[in-house]
């Protein structure tokens, strides 16, 4: 995946965020999500992916390979969500990657 790639692919979830009018936040990185549990759980954790994206454009931006490898995880945190929520099947997910 090459930062235009990954740009590509944060562009897709910022308009799936957008569309379904979900927020952004910074879920506290030392406390447990329990998404699987209720609305405001599974809320909190896409609020918490739209939230990476403004992040990651500034990472690739800077295009130093330890930003760019944590943009690939992070990439694959958020399509990880987003699978787990049930909003893209994996066959989708990796076509983002290839965008």
């Amino acid at each position: 995946m090459t930062g235009r790639e990954v740009l590509e692919a944060v562009a897709i979830y910022r308009r799936y965020f957008r569309d379904n009018n979900i927020g952004k936040i910074d879920f506290p990185h030392d406390e447990l999500n329990d998404s699987g549990v209720s609305e405001f759980a599974r809320l909190a954790t896409l609020e918490h992916c739209h939230g990476m994206l403004d992040q990651m454009e500034r990472m690739v931006a800077e295009n130093t390979p330890g930003k760019m490898e944590k943009v690939f995880r992070w990439v694959g945190f958020i399509q990880g969500c987003l699978w787990s929520q049930g909003i893209y099947c994996l066959d989708e997910l990796k076509q983002h990657n290839r965008s």
